[in-house]
């Protein structure tokens, strides 16, 4: 469960991003965040991401309040999600398979068990023999199909994502919604902000919509 209260974030020179917003995510749900460009929904993902904090108001994930963490404590809770953003941040000089072992690498998973995660995290996405190449070799819609399969290799209860259809073409976007709603499918929590409508309105979902900060709906 994903309870916002009262979340209002200002940024340095007075820009006001999120105002006042409420709303809780159930476990279990996949949930659109809507809104025109600077509507506030990327700040919104990443606020409950803890990637930043909220100005004023709280978030409370599974029972913990982001804004009284410790710093120590975030890493520890940011293994609940996965993360997928505009900024891939793929590394361009290991091949896909090494991208997606990444986090595994982090948390110390035994070498065999991260390499058999790896690949079932690439087939889900299917890029299984795709598991060599370098990113720069793959087509947008695949580099992107990486991002999630790094994202999802941990397990995370919660899967996170802000315009991943973005510069990627109908077909793409359609296949990287299906990977989504997959997700969604076996249980998984799935945010997305968006602008896209093939997303926005689909029937799997509920969409929260934001304008200039303050929540519609």
């Amino acid at each position: 469960m994903i309870v916002c209260s009262a979340v209002g974030k200002r940024y340095p020179g007075g820009l006001t991003a999120l105002d006042g917003v409420s709303c809780e995510i159930k476990a279990g749900e996949m949930v659109f965040v809507t809104g025109h460009s600077g509507a506030g929904k990327s700040t919104l993902v990443k606020l409950i991401a803890a990637i930043d904090r909220p100005t004023s108001g709280s978030i409370v994930v599974n029972g913990q309040n982001l804004s009284a963490l410790r710093g120590s404590a975030l890493p520890y809770l940011r293994r609940n999600f996965g993360l997928v953003f505009q900024d891939q941040k793929l590394l361009f000089d290991r091949s896909a398979l090494e991208n997606v072992l990444l986090p595994l690498a982090i948390t110390g998973t035994p070498i065999g068990d991260a390499t058999r995660r790896a690949q079932a995290a690439l087939d889900k996405v299917g890029l299984l023999d795709r598991a060599k190449a370098n990113p720069i070799a793959l087509s947008g819609g695949e580099q992107q199909r990486l991002a999630i399969a790094r994202a999802v290799v941990n397990r995370p209860a919660i899967l996170i994502a802000d315009e991943p259809s973005a510069n990627l073409d109908s077909d793409s976007a359609a296949e990287i919604f299906a990977i989504f709603r997959a997700f969604h499918q076996v249980g998984v929590t799935v945010i997305i902000a968006t602008h896209d409508p093939l997303w926005s309105e689909s029937p799997d979902g509920r969409a929260l919509h934001l304008a200039h900060g303050r929540l519609l709906t």
